[in-house]
């Protein structure tokens, strides 16, 4: 890992963390701003020397960041983690075939394919695209010019050796992976790699390509948050003793109501933190 102060004429200097291109000095590189492949929202990217990086920013509450000879009094900095920038130009070059119903899509140069509205950072990515692109698509060429689609097939092919690659190195990484069976590491493969996939049509696609029982990411949170609370369990338990220990013989007691206070888990983190207002 190397460390370099950010670009000048910036509105504040901070430290960027990010690995060793082999470029040298302290170029940080090219900024862009692209759509991140699942929630398409706009992400900053940092372009250098043909490596595609994405950038998150931490900011400590109190303190500053020592590193090397250089501090960041207050306490910010940017880490810069590859990305397989075939992961960021799938949907892009997933809508310019404009597949419809069975239809296998257009062909399109890469210069048609990279003209995004509103996100002119992918033009930069001409000489990336044209390296990485070949291994999910089919390729034509009309005299000096070469021509691109989308192939599905080839796409899953690049996702499961994706995912194998994964599932394979996680047990080398954390005991809790070396214990589960091989079956449940497939499926938090699949996960993992789900961070930087559309739900549909990938997500689905690769569960059914793998033989895996499609799991919706979303319904998993929609059922954590619906489940009961401990207080409530508590509450719920202690109520139904109390029915038993009043209740008698040949009368039929009225029962009580119980006030559940929160319904769940974001409830109770929202009235905990009123509370500390």
């Amino acid at each position: 890992m190397s460390s370099t102060v950010w670009w000048e004429g910036a509105e504040k200097t901070r430290v960027l963390i990010a690995p060793d291109s082999g470029c040298g000095g302290n170029k940080p590189g090219e900024l862009l701003t692209l759509r991140h492949p699942k929630s398409e929202n706009g992400t900053c990217f940092l372009f250098n020397n043909e490596m595609l990086q994405e950038l998150q920013w931490f900011k400590q509450s109190y303190g500053s960041w020592f590193l090397g000879d250089y501090i960041s009094e207050d306490g910010s900095l940017y880490m810069a983690t590859p990305v397989d920038p075939v992961f960021i130009l799938l949907p892009i070059f997933d809508e310019a075939r404009m597949k419809k119903g069975e239809n296998s899509g257009k062909f399109r140069q890469l210069d048609e394919i990279l003209f995004v509205e509103g996100y002119p950072g992918y033009q930069h990515l001409l000489s990336l695209a044209e390296k990485c692109m070949e291994i999910v698509c089919q390729t034509q060429e009309v005299g000096s010019m070469k021509f691109y689609r989308l192939d599905n097939s080839k796409v899953l092919a690049w996702l499961s050796c994706k995912i194998y690659c994964l599932k394979n190195s996680l047990p080398e990484l954390d005991k809790n992976y070396a214990a589960q069976d091989e079956k449940q590491t497939l499926v938090d493969s699949v996960s993992i790699v789900g961070e930087y996939l559309k739900t549909e049509p990938w997500l689905k696609l690769l569960y059914d390509h793998l033989g895996l029982k499609f799991v919706d990411p979303t319904m998993k949170e929609t059922n954590m948050e619906n489940l009961p609370t401990a207080n409530e369990n508590n509450m719920a338990s202690s109520n139904s003793i109390q029915e038993k220990a009043n209740k008698k013989p040949g009368k039929q007691t009225k029962q009580a109501k119980v006030e559940t206070g929160s319904k769940n888990i974001r409830d109770m983190f929202s009235r905990a933190c009123k509370k500390k207002c």
